[in-house]
């Protein structure tokens, strides 16, 4: 098993691919939904990847559950691995969109060996607003449904059941934050040297930023 970059035979490109880029709690997932919607890119999460990988028990997913058991970031060439199986199933004539690949330098190299890179849509949102979004959250543990303390108040019949996440701490979310600026704010520079970065203020509601994306997908079009 592969767990570094390696020479590896590069498949035909992906045309049309966009990578979202932001912190945590920047509102990733909720936008490439959104995105994926109007522009019919499908959406790639890393993510989702390694959990449908392990439930399904592949050589790949077994591989990334002994490091994920062990609280091990999952390597590089796992990950790696898992897009580009993932991708030989796709109709990448649509496009893809990726949300939470890349995070790192390397790994943003890598990716631009299997497809071609049309945009980086970078969400700006500064910490402390994304430590307000998150450590405020509360599920309803009988229905998923997510609430938030000032933003999206609860029904008062339900107050007492609501649960904070575990990981929706402020000291968990500082902790992140400071990965996210370690590792992954690099790649900021990194697409705006290739000229494939376009930024949105993320601090707008959720239908502006996603005015805001849809405007800076339509003028890199042009």
């Amino acid at each position: 098993m592969r767990n570094d970059f390696e020479a590896r035979p590069v498949p035909p490109p992906v045309h049309g691919s966009v990578i979202l880029l932001g912190p945590p709690g920047a509102g990733k997932g909720t936008q490439a939904t959104r995105l994926s919607e109007v522009s019919g890119r499908i959406i790639l999460s890393t993510g989702d990847l390694l959990r449908a990988s392990v439930a399904a028990d592949t050589e790949l997913g077994r591989a990334a559950k002994g490091y994920m058991d062990a609280g091990e970031l999952v390597p590089d060439g796992l990950i790696l691995g898992l897009i580009e199986a993932h991708l030989s199933t796709l109709d990448t004539d649509q496009g893809i969109l990726f949300d939470g690949f890349p995070r790192t330098i390397p790994q943003a190299e890598a990716l631009t060996a299997l497809c071609h890179i049309e945009m980086v849509l970078c969400i700006e949102v500064i910490d402390d607003a994304i430590v307000e979004r998150i450590v405020g959250r509360r599920m309803d543990p009988q229905t998923g449904e997510i609430y938030h303390v000032i933003h999206k108040p609860p029904p008062v019949s339900i107050v007492g059941r609501l649960i904070q996440r575990r990981d929706d701490t402020e000291e968990t979310v500082r902790t992140r934050l400071s990965t996210y600026h370690e590792q992954t704010a690099p790649l900021v520079d990194h697409f705006s040297s290739l000229g494939l970065l376009r930024c949105v203020d993320g601090g707008q509601n959720i239908d502006q930023v996603h005015v805001d994306l849809l405007a800076a997908m339509k003028e890199e079009s042009r």
